[in-house]
């Protein structure tokens, strides 16, 4: 490692190619959320601010620059279905970034098949071998440290059902590393997944 550091203020700008804060907190899992609006039809885009925030009940959440169409259908019907994205489908998640036309549907545009879910309306995408149908907990607006409201949007849900691939689970154990998950990394374009060799295991101090 270099004892040079790259100093910025965001405020500021960060003078470099591309900002690296996507870069820096990553690779991040994807939140490929398909919703639908008042009038049933299917909405499906992936978010790179995704994760996990609770374990019982189990919310995640994901966030959105600007008031999408994702966001606009989950706050009107309260509900949402999480997909993984895995490396096998990463052609088909990248397809539903396209920017079309509200009411347009990105399952049919990507060639997926969409599942009604056993607990909520939202589809599921049925390629991917974990979904989550979640109901709306929370959608709050970010603001800044001095309170000032941002055009961005955090979207918090309750998972009720979740659907997995009975062939990741092994002993029981859900195998992260089998379903080869897509995660979000830098600059414009950068994906990554992951296999078993790079695993390494760490037991807690309490737990030993």
């Amino acid at each position: 490692m270099s004892a040079k550091r790259y100093y910025y203020e965001p405020a500021d700008g960060h003078g470099l190619p591309h900002d690296p804060l996507n870069a820096i907190i990553g690779p991040r899992p994807i939140g490929w959320i398909s919703s639908y609006d008042q009038q049933g039809n299917r909405n499906l885009a992936p978010y790179s601010f995704f994760n996990c925030f609770n374990y019982r009940p189990p919310i995640i959440g994901f966030a959105s620059s600007g008031w999408k169409d994702s966001v606009q259908n989950i706050v009107e019907t309260k509900e949402f279905v999480w997909n993984l994205a895995t490396r096998e489908l990463a052609e088909q998640m990248n397809e539903t970034s396209a920017s079309i036309p509200r009411g347009e549907d990105e399952f049919v545009r990507a060639g997926l098949t969409a599942v009604v879910g056993q607990k909520v309306k939202a589809s599921l995408v049925a390629e991917s071998p974990v979904n989550f149908e979640c109901r709306l907990s929370q959608c709050i607006q970010l603001t800044t440290a001095d309170g000032a409201a941002i055009d961005s949007w955090l979207v918090l849900g309750e998972v009720v059902a979740v659907h997995i691939d009975e062939s990741l689970l092994k002993d029981g154990i859900y195998q992260t590393a089998l379903a080869k998950p897509v995660l979000r990394a830098g600059g414009p374009s950068a994906y990554y997944t992951i296999d078993e060799s790079h695993r390494f295991d760490l037991t807690r101090p309490d737990a030993r």
